[in-house]
């Protein structure tokens, strides 16, 4: 009996992962993401999938970021009670992550009614806070490395990826095929997180391209984040940091508080963290330092080093200050927050810096910052960039296109079929060359839709769905 791959999302684009394993009569999906980004992949979100959501038997999540679980509560929402299996931290994240997901989903459904800008009477959010609260009771926890039956004679076991806390690559073993899903790779040299453990045995391959398509350049955060803020503390200028909540904003807070213990930083410097959901995010890592390379006191140099901000009011207050500091506040790509208040308030002026943290979007205010744009459109006026700006390339919390192949030479035996999935086209195809040719693999990049047997080798069988 034959085992089958369908690709519903991360497939020829780097959001919306979701793939649905079949065999015997039952289904499994691997991830359920939301497509974020471009109107075109957004519009997916709203058409329904080709299998109903209660003909799923289970999901498994290779971890929280919303581009892999930000389409669960939609999925319960449409009829899905089945079970979710994640590791501890992706469950914890989720608590975080989808809540917030469905409270701003409501937010742009509402500012639409509000200023008559949908052609929908109403505009519908995809799904609400609750429906996220809901889809909650699903999560159930499996520990790594224990293989446990997501679906009776279906065996899965989760394996450490780095990345961020709770992130796992899967090993699903059905109908006699064992099928490998790296989930999002994190570096072996992160500041933060420990490195991905080694690939186990697989025949089939499913591996993410997010940076399939370029090396990260030598160096640490730390020689690039601690020039910049010794620039900006000699001037008594103020630094802001757009972050991702998750991740990103805990590997600049570790750094800072690194540069301030080797007297790279003046100690005095002060650090704010201004997003609720950075801040809960957070607080979690008391409970997963395992996962990370830092210990207690490391944590709590960092805490005690940071100010977390949690009210409106407070956000506000941060304007009131004198003297260098540095804010970090979401979002990463600044397309919205409390991000934009303290860039309006503070991108004109020389002595000011805005550091971005990692790869901006096409679109974004973010990646029109990096392209030395001297103007940003900010709740309806144009704000002068005269701050300087600098752009870390040492931030990344994903592994590069010769480390992705480096994980994959790992491997004990060589796969029968890779698949290379969840990457934009150029950075897609670029890493199934390499692979291709370092590795003289059989790889192919599928297309959204395509449904593969788990084994099959050849890539001429045109796309369909199930």
């Amino acid at each position: 009996m034959s085992v089958s791959i369908t690709f519903l999302g991360g497939a020829g684009t780097v959001t919306g992962s979701k793939y649905l394993v079949r065999h015997g009569g039952q289904a499994l999906l691997v991830d359920c993401g939301l497509f974020q980004g471009y109107k075109p992949l957004r519009l997916r979100n709203w058409n329904p999938l080709p299998v109903a959501p209660q003909d799923i038997d289970a999901v498994l999540l290779t971890h929280a970021h919303l581009d892999h679980s930000g389409y669960l509560p939609l999925l319960a929402k449409d009829g899905f009670g089945g079970p979710v299996f994640c590791t501890a931290g992706t469950r914890d994240l989720c608590a975080i992550l989808l809540p917030d997901s469905g409270h701003l989903q409501e937010e742009d459904a509402a500012f639409l009614n509000r200023h008559k800008l949908s052609k929908h009477e109403p505009a519908l959010p995809l799904y609400t806070r609750l429906d996220a609260q809901h889809c909650l009771s699903l999560l159930q926890v499996q520990p790594t490395h224990q293989t446990f039956e997501p679906i009776r004679g279906w065996r899965a076991t989760f394996q450490n990826a780095g990345h961020i806390l709770g992130a796992a690559s899967v090993l699903l073993e059905v109908g006699g095929r064992r099928i490998l899903f790296s989930g999002d790779l994190g570096r072996p040299d992160d500041l933060l997180m420990h490195a991905p453990d080694a690939p186990p045995a697989a025949d089939t391959v499913l591996i993410e391209s997010t940076y399939g398509d370029r090396s990260h350049p030598p160096g640490t955060v730390l020689d690039e984040l601690g020039p910049a803020l010794a620039r900006l503390a000699a001037r008594g200028g103020v630094a802001v940091v757009p972050v991702f909540a998750v991740g990103r904003a805990q590997t600049v807070m570790y750094a800072i508080a690194q540069l301030k213990a080797r007297g790279e930083v003046p100690s005095g410097l002060r650090v704010y963290l201004d997003s609720p959901m950075a801040v809960s995010a957070t607080e979690l890592f008391q409970n997963h330092l395992s996962e990370t390379r830092i210990n207690r006191s490391e944590l709590h140099a960092m805490a005690r080093g940071t100010t977390l901000v949690h009210s409106v009011d407070e956000s506000k207050a941060l304007a009131r200050l004198h003297g260098p500091r540095v804010i970090l506040s979401a979002s990463g790509m600044a397309t919205g927050g409390r991000v934009l208040h303290h860039l309006a308030l503070h991108a004109g002026d020389h002595r000011n810096m805005i550091i971005l943290t990692g790869h901006q979007a096409g679109g974004t205010r973010g990646a029109r910052i990096a392209a030395g744009e001297k103007t940003i459109r900010i709740h309806g006026r144009d704000v002068a960039i005269r701050a300087e700006v600098v752009q870390l390339a040492t931030a990344s919390a994903h592994a590069d296109g010769d480390q992705l192949v480096a994980w994959l030479r790992s491997m004990p035996s060589t796969p029968r079929q890779v698949y290379v999935v969840h990457g934009e086209m150029a950075a897609a195809d670029m890493l199934r060359q390499r692979i291709d040719h370092a590795l003289g693999w059989p790889v192919e990049v599928p297309e959204h839709g395509d449904m593969r047997n788990a084994l099959k080798q050849e890539s001429k069988q045109p796309p369909a769905l199930i």
